[in-house]
């Protein structure tokens, strides 16, 4: 159960800010987890959602290398919310179930192809060191060019952002979502 009590209906969202409410119903069609707790700080949620939109829809980066950086994001912050949205996604966007295991327990990359390993390990360093050595760095920028690491670096903040919220309002997976093992 979130720390705040979910935002459900238009009404209780003060009046001057229920345009927010409206944007992020006709975003996603429905109002429901996480952005209904969210919509507690209607123009925060609206912001988020659009800096989200762009990381999620607009960017060059290959679906499936991007569902990669998300999961690794979610593994590292702990965040089953996260975790359990997207490692369907992940799966769609033919993301290899070796890449995803690694993710799920923290395994090392060895064995997995550079193409999915190339996004997993730019994420690790960036939130286990703040940091991105030299080698991958230039991997990154030869694979997706100097854009697509901005495109990069700026999907993995807004799912980091993401994993704060949900993680400080104690937004949960449904049980019957895949779960994010422990370790």
């Amino acid at each position: 159960m979130p720390r705040v009590p979910e935002v459900l209906e238009r009404d209780a969202v003060p009046e001057s800010e229920r345009q927010f409410f409206d944007l992020v119903k006709e975003s996603r069609g429905e109002v429901r987890l996480p952005y209904s707790v969210f919509l507690n700080h209607p123009e925060l949620a609206y912001r988020k959602l659009h800096v989200g939109s762009y990381v999620r829809f607009d960017t060059s980066l290959p679906h499936n290398l991007q569902e990669l950086a998300i999961c690794t994001a979610a593994r590292e912050m702990d965040c089953r919310f996260e975790w359990s949205a997207h490692l369907p996604g992940a799966r769609r966007a033919g993301a290899s179930e070796a890449a995803l295991d690694a993710i799920a327990y923290k395994k090392p990359l060895d064995g997995l192809d550079e193409e999915e390993a190339l996004p997993i390990r730019f994420t690790r360093q960036l939130l286990q060191d703040h940091r991105i050595d030299g080698e991958t760095y230039a991997a990154a920028v030869k694979r997706f060019g100097e854009r697509g690491v901005i495109e990069l670096t700026a999907t993995i903040g807004y799912y980091i952002m993401s994993a704060c919220w949900m993680n400080a309002l104690e937004i949960e997976p449904p049980a019957d979502r895949a779960q994010l093992p422990e370790l």
